[in-house]
């Protein structure tokens, strides 16, 4: 098997290693496992055309490397492919990654690539706005913001990074009041966070045990405080997340959020975080981009 794998530029691996280098350890990882690889390396603004062009020349399988931010950039891309795309996990968190069993080494995403299936995947969509795995807004809408800023601060560590991100979203977020409708239900809720996940969450690594499920889980954290951010941020690390006695969750195919503020906002989309007012109408669009995984459509 041929793949043609489009690189972010950008990615963090790729900055560490250069250019050049990490092409050649992509390419040696396929030969590795009886399987072949061109390796395009661009710039972001360059990804959507990159791999559009990829994905039409046929021929080959179409792969995008980069984190969560890199493929939610190319969603409206991989909405119109009519092919399966392959996706090498590079960034810090890797939701996405994690759930097509895409985890560990380079080397190792690139074994279970080649022996990967074919997978049909929900996508969120927010307004205008594409996300394949998680959206939110306040603590962990501030945690995302506060992530990239580490990252930049604290290259050597990760451990590092989260501390010190963890502590100034602690210390800075407001609690911002909500309406909230879900399934035929309102709720006007004080809150801390309130996050939008594509299907359901569970466990330490945060991993969905269905991609097509077509629903939405709304996590509402509330208001409750410094105590309160601090035991969601250890909560989030322990996997007990969904256990706290703070932590509200809904399901629904449809969910509206809108600030009784009136402001505009800080939004996450996979860890992307743009301003944004007004009304937030998600919606799910089911079964609407194929990937290919190293597990089954459902565990």
């Amino acid at each position: 098997m041929h793949h043609t794998v489009v690189v972010n530029a950008r990615a963090g691996t790729v900055l560490e290693a250069g250019a050049e280098a990490f092409a050649a350890r992509i390419c040696a990882a396929f030969a590795g496992h009886g399987c072949s690889a061109e390796v395009k390396v661009v710039h972001p603004r360059e990804l959507d055309d990159a791999l559009a062009l990829a994905i039409e020349a046929g021929g080959s399988i179409p792969v995008i490397a980069g984190g969560d931010g890199t493929i939610n950039g190319v969603l409206p891309i991989l909405l119109q492919a009519e092919c399966p795309v392959g996706i090498l996990a590079l960034g810090t968190v890797n939701v996405l990654g994690r759930d097509l069993g895409l985890v560990g080494s380079l080397e190792h995403q690139i074994e279970a690539l080649c022996n990967g299936q074919p997978v049909t995947m929900d996508i969120g969509r927010v307004n205008d706005r594409l996300f394949h795995s998680i959206s939110g807004m306040g603590f962990f809408s501030l945690m995302a913001r506060e992530r990239e800023h580490a990252r930049r601060r604290f290259p050597f560590s990760r451990a590092a990074a989260f501390v010190f991100a963890a502590t100034r979203s602690i210390l800075f977020t407001r609690a911002i009041t909500v309406d909230i409708r879900i399934g035929g239900e309102r709720r006007v809720v004080e809150a801390d966070a309130v996050l939008v996940t594509v299907n359901s969450f569970e466990g330490a690594d945060w991993r969905r045990s269905q991609l097509d499920g077509g629903l939405f889980e709304v996590h509402i954290l509330n208001a409750g405080g410094l105590y309160s951010r601090c035991k969601a941020a250890l909560s989030v690390v322990s996997g007990k997340w969904k256990s706290s006695h703070n932590l509200i969750s809904l399901t629904g195919d449809e969910v509206t959020l809108t600030r009784r503020d009136d402001r505009r906002g800080h939004i996450t989309f996979d860890g992307e975080v743009e301003r944004k007012g007004g009304q937030l109408a998600y919606k799910i669009l089911p079964r609407a981009i194929r990937v290919i995984a190293a597990r089954n459509q459902t565990v």
